[in-house]
């Protein structure tokens, strides 16, 4: 996969190949809740199509991003979060990931937010790697905070500034 994904704001009807993407890209080293069905709507009041970024490969949607505001509250205006993030296997180790976090901080700053926040699993190298790279710090950990497949598992919170 040589050439440069096309990061773009996702629509309406981008919903059925991301929920193929979301249901490909689950595992319980990144997800707490249960594999999505893949009737599963990715779009709903909590997740409005505005909050989600994709990444295309030619007509192919490789990845995607969803941020949005923390909380529902005025007082948390300025704290955004992300929501979800996936990139299809084949497509990863090309800075699709990266390239996905900086839009949705970019469009986080648009919205005058000064902070991005995310939670994580303890499990999930790959995303703390990730969020690492792109300025993300640990600003919490909740140890044991999940049981998964019989294991405990730790919920990291993480952050940067806009």
């Amino acid at each position: 996969m040589g050439e440069q994904a096309l990061i773009r704001a996702a629509r309406l009807d981008d919903d059925h190949e991301l929920r193929a993407v979301r249901r490909t890209v689950w595992s319980p080293l990144s997800e707490p809740a249960p594999i999505p069905s893949s009737d599963d709507a990715i779009f709903d009041e909590q997740h409005p199509v505005a909050g989600f970024l994709v990444a295309q490969l030619g007509s192919m949607i490789v990845g995607y991003i969803n941020q949005s505001r923390a909380t529902p509250l005025e007082s948390t205006r300025h704290i955004h979060q992300i929501k979800g993030l996936g990139v299809l296997e084949a497509a990863r180790g090309s800075g699709i990931g990266q390239a996905l976090v900086d839009a949705a901080c970019q469009c986080a700053r648009r919205e005058q937010a000064h902070r991005m926040t995310l939670r994580l699993l303890s499990t999930n190298d790959a995303a703390r790697s990730l969020y690492d790279r792109c300025g993300f710090t640990v600003m919490a950990v909740l140890p044991n905070w999940f049981i998964i497949d019989g294991f405990y598992v730790d919920d990291v919170w993480m952050s940067r500034d806009l």
